[in-house]
Order: C-alpha cells, then structure tokens, then sequence
C-alpha cells in the first residue's frame, strides 16, 4: 500500500533589516529561522575584489552613482556603502588636512627638483663658470666630457632631501598660514585681500621652509660646482662645516626668502583668472582632470614668473656657497648688477616653469587622491549681512 503524499512545508522569505544592509530569512513550519550571518556568502568573495562597484541611486531623480567597494567586519557579511557614503573624508583645515597637505608637499618637491638634477647642476656651473659653461647645450657636453653620465647626477641625495624637507614645510605652512591669516582678516576682508593673505601666507611658510632646505643647498652647491670636494652629502657635510662652520650653512638664507611668495600669491591669482575668463563653466562643474591641467598650467606661468623675478637672488645663492667667505659685495663686484638678472636666465625660465607647473599638478593630484578639492579658484562672494 502506498504511503499518503505528505504535503511539503511551507516556505516563508521574509526580509529583515540590518544596519547594514538587507537579508532574507527562510522559515518553514518544522525548521527554525534561518541566520545567513553566521555563514559564509553565497556570492563568492573575490567577485567583490574590485575597487568600485555600481550602486543604483535610491533616489530616482539622480543618476546611478559608482561608489568604492568596503568591507565592513561584521560576522562575514560584505557590505556595500550607499552611494552616498564617500570612500575617505578629510575635513577641511583638520589636523589629517594638514599632514596630507605636508604629505602632497613632500612628494611634489622632493621628487620634482630630483628629477631635474642635471638641468641644476649646469644652471649652477653657469653661474660660477659662465666662461666654461658658456650655453646649456655646451654645458651638458663638458659634464659628459669630464665626469660621464653619473656627473649629470652629482649632487642628488642633497637635492632630494633638502627640496623635501622645504615642500614640507612650504605646502604645510602655506595652508595653516593662509586658513589664520584669513579668519584673522575676517570674512569680507579675506575676499578683499586675498592677494595680501597669500602673500603673508607664503611669506611665513617660506621663513621655515627656507632654514629646512638652506643646509643641503649649501652642500649641493658645492659638490656640484667644486668636482673632487665630496662625493655627496654624507662626505660633504661635515667638510663644510669644518671649513666655515654651521652658521656657514645659512648664509645663503637671505637670497632665498622672496621665491615661494612669488610662486604661491601668482598661481592662486593665475588660476582664479583661468577659471573666470577661459573656463566657460564654474571650478565646482569641471572634471578632476581638468582642475589637475589648470594647476599645472597656472603653475607653470607662475614659476616663469618667479624665475624672472628671484633669478638675482638665485645667482648670489650659487655665488656665495661655492666662495669660502663671499659676501654679496663680492658678487656684485664680480657678476655685475647685469650680470646678476641675466647670467644662466634662459635655462632657469625652463626649469622652474617646469618644476612649478609639475609641483602644482603633483600637489594638487595628490590632494584629490586623498578626497580633498584642487587649489585655487575664484573666491566665494562675502556673506550678506542680515
């Protein structure tokens, strides 16, 4: 005799709500509820492996949003943020700004004047030499001549860390300096001056930027320009400081100052001017791509400028730390007051237009990595008054 059919029990999916996401719950008559949380997903892990998934946007009026993939410990659940959710937040102006503006500073600086070695090392002769060196081309063929192709990179350990340590401090400072200098001018008068705050800005992160980088200048200067003095830092330091002792370090400090002022107050002025009269549409429309091309654009126009402008500062810079003893007199005397704005110009315009237009795109790409927005841009209208 046949067994009677036994009905099958009824299944029930009911959902139920997390915290975190949704999840389905089976029951049936003769089983207890079923908690998928404590097991492991059905949808295996490494489908999830990619940095960004798409998330349909809950609201209906906005448009499907990609959003980062994040994993959140709980049990072994993987949760997907809404598209809301941002993959990291800096605050503005917050301890974490800061070090990642020093961070972005660091990386800009340090790498870039690196990077250029061997168009220093002849700017450099030329300064010292001009009768050796007489042209950049020739310049190039008298290193290679003399010293082969590792005599292109004379000098570089110094250059590294001495340039930053400076964007260190040049990026940092200018940032902290420029937030306090504006909220002490107040509102209005942060739009009004704004150009007096960058300046005052700059000018105060360059102080400290300047005493980081003047001890590896010196030691750059003079290995570069003096073959058979040091092979580099290491050797060369202590050399120079027995021969002229530590203050001998720093006497190249005063030429310096000026430089980072010229190149912060002209690239915030330079890109707010790209952004109202050759942008036809507000900063906050533009894609990342194009912020990152109007900040080296803008930084490429201002260090042509801060090249012009610092180029004498620059020349008694070379001059006093090859010369045991030199004084700006002395300089003088021997350069010229000419001499002093145009020797080894030409090839400076190149190298600084190229290191800032780099250092401003680096920076700036750096800060949008880590969530922040790109330097510069026009200036918010003042609140009204009520």
């Amino acid at each position: 005799m046949k067994s009677p059919l036994t009905t099958p029990p009824s299944i029930t999916i009911t959902p139920f709500h997390s915290p975190a996401s949704h999840f389905l719950s089976l029951t049936s008559p003769s089983m207890a509820p079923m908690d998928f949380t404590s097991r492991q997903p059905l949808v295996p892990s490494f489908l999830y492996s990619l940095r960004g998934v798409v998330v349909p946007s809950p609201d209906p009026g906005k448009p499907t949003a990609a959003v980062a993939r994040k994993e959140m410990d709980v049990g072994e659940r993987i949760v997907v943020p809404a598209p809301s959710e941002p993959w990291r937040k800096i605050e503005l102006y917050s301890p974490e700004f800061y070090a990642a503006c020093t961070a972005g500073g660091i990386l800009s600086c340090g790498l870039t004047h690196m990077a250029v070695t061997p168009l220093d090392l002849v700017k450099c002769n030329m300064q010292i030499d001009p009768v050796k060196y007489k042209s950049i081309s020739s310049g190039f063929g008298v290193l290679f001549k003399e010293q082969g192709v590792r005599g292109f990179f004379r000098g570089w350990v110094p250059t590294l860390l001495g340039y930053s340590a400076q964007g260190a401090c040049k990026f940092g400072f200018y940032e902290f300096f420029k937030k306090y200098y504006g909220d002490l001018a107040g509102p209005e008068n942060a739009v009004k001056y704004k150009t007096l705050i960058f300046l005052a800005g700059s000018a105060s992160a360059e102080v400290i930027a300047d005493v980081a980088l003047c001890p590896f200048e010196a030691v750059k200067v003079r290995v570069q320009t003096q073959p058979g003095f040091a092979r580099g830092l290491s050797d060369g330091l202590p050399k120079f400081v027995k021969s002229e002792g530590a203050l001998g370090l720093y006497k190249g400090l005063v030429p310096l100052w000026g430089h980072t002022m010229m190149k912060f107050a002209s690239f915030e002025t330079i890109v707010e001017l790209i952004y109202k009269h050759a942008i036809p549409r507000p900063k906050n429309e533009c894609s990342k791509s194009l912020q990152l091309g109007v900040s080296f654009a803008g930084g490429y126009i201002a260090g042509v400028l801060c090249a012009i402008v610092s180029h004498p500062a620059d020349n008694l810079v070379s001059f006093l730390n090859n010369a045991k003893g030199a004084t700006v007199g002395d300089a003088v005397k021997k350069i010229g007051l000419v001499g002093l704005f145009t020797r080894g110009l030409p090839l400076r315009i190149v190298m600084i237009g190229t290191l800032t237009g780099a250092q401003w795109g680096i920076y700036d790409a750096f800060k949008v990595f880590v969530g922040l927005p790109t330097t510069g841009g026009p200036a918010p209208p003042p609140a009204e008054k009520a």
